[in-house]
């Protein structure tokens, strides 16, 4: 055991980024949400030292596919603080965001974040489903998997873009 911890330090510092209290909280989070039978993910949203949130994967328990712990840290964040800009926010998540969650990371203005197993690790596990994401991505939107197909605006239509620009001026 001691040993192992060792091993675990030594591979921290190799990467150059030691392990903090905030990674210790997302990897406690998933390890508590996979013994209460959910997968293996825990985040942590943090502004100037402070946890704001957290969020677990809940998929299991809401079959909401959207459910991931990093998008819960951001909802939950977003609606106490009732903002939808998290400029100076850090995510801390026990695993690699999936690219809903690092879309919604971007959206809401997150510039950085730190993981714990790479996508690459959890595949090893069996829960490769963002590799294959990313992996489409690098594809031709015609050469994807699920193929989306553009329906342009019909002439006369209302178009919500340019309602939108002339609400907003």
């Amino acid at each position: 055991m001691v040993k192992e911890k060792y091993i675990i330090k030594a591979k921290e510092i190799m990467r150059g980024i030691l392990m903090d209290e905030f990674m210790r909280r997302a990897v406690q989070l998933a390890v508590d949400n996979v013994k209460n039978g959910g997968e293996p993910f825990g985040a942590v949203l943090v502004k100037d030292g402070e946890i704001v949130a957290e969020g677990i994967n809940e998929t299991h328990q809401t079959f909401d596919i959207s459910g991931h712990a990093e998008m819960l840290a951001i909802r939950r964040a977003q609606e106490s603080l009732k903002t939808l800009d998290l400029s100076g926010y850090v995510m801390y998540a026990s695993g690699e965001p999936c690219p809903m969650c690092l879309g919604a990371m971007y959206m809401s203005g997150i510039t950085e974040g730190y993981y714990c197993a790479s996508i690459e690790d959890a595949k090893e596990y069996g829960l490769g489903g963002s590799v294959i994401i990313y992996d489409n991505f690098k594809k031709s939107r015609e050469d994807r998997d699920l193929v989306m197909k553009q329906m342009p605006i019909e002439a006369g239509q209302e178009n919500p873009l340019e309602q939108y620009v002339n609400r907003n001026g």
